[in-house]
């Protein structure tokens, strides 16, 4: 049987297209989470912001799309909890749950879980409907993040949305045009678009 010939039913995720088991489960889990930690490590510093460009976001959207809404909220759970513990995977090697940007990490998880939920809609099979659910996920990072970092620094929210949304909006745009092109394509690879 070829997998072109395979039908998928509605809801599915790219998750779903492998044998399901407890541990297929704790595998994605973990992988989500190992693979936003090494994204993290992509860090480059924005000046006058405390928070530096990373390839986290991109890889939590990732894994929330690809995984689906509770293993991709598992997924980031995970990271979000094994950094606050000290494991040093957030962006540049830190950990611990009171930096500048530790509100972008639970943004992340946030915005994991709906894209998640979306594309078991079928948000991820095209490109317009991948844009969208990409928009969507980085606002709530943003939503999340850019107040956090306000208070944790004490800056106003406007000097916030300066230092911590700003900046990163045209990375978020390339990071979105990249999801655009691999998921739809990673469909079209299963034979299921």
């Amino acid at each position: 049987m070829s997998t072109a010939s395979v039908s998928v039913r509605p809801g599915t995720v790219l998750a779903d297209l492998l044998p399901a088991s407890r541990v297929r489960d704790i595998a994605l889990v973990a992988g989500g989470a190992a693979l936003t930690g090494l994204a993290a490590q992509i860090a480059v510093p924005v000046p006058g912001s405390p928070v530096p460009v990373t390839g986290q976001t991109f890889a939590a959207l990732l894994v929330g799309t690809a995984l689906g809404a509770r293993l991709g909220f598992l997924s980031l759970a995970a990271y979000a909890l094994a950094g606050a513990a000290g494991v040093p995977w957030f962006a540049n090697g830190t950990s611990g749950a009171f930096g500048a940007s530790f509100g972008y990490v639970l943004g992340m998880l946030l915005a994991a879980t709906v894209v998640g939920a979306l594309a078991r809609r079928g948000a991820d099979r095209s490109v317009l409907r991948t844009a969208g659910a990409m928009a969507l996920g980085s606002a709530l990072i943003y939503a999340v993040g850019v107040p956090y970092l306000a208070l944790s620094t004490g800056m106003s929210l406007g000097a916030a949305v300066a230092a911590g949304l700003v900046p990163f909006l045209i990375g978020d745009a390339l990071k979105a045009a990249l999801a655009m092109g691999l998921l739809p394509a990673a469909w079209k690879l299963a034979g299921r678009s």
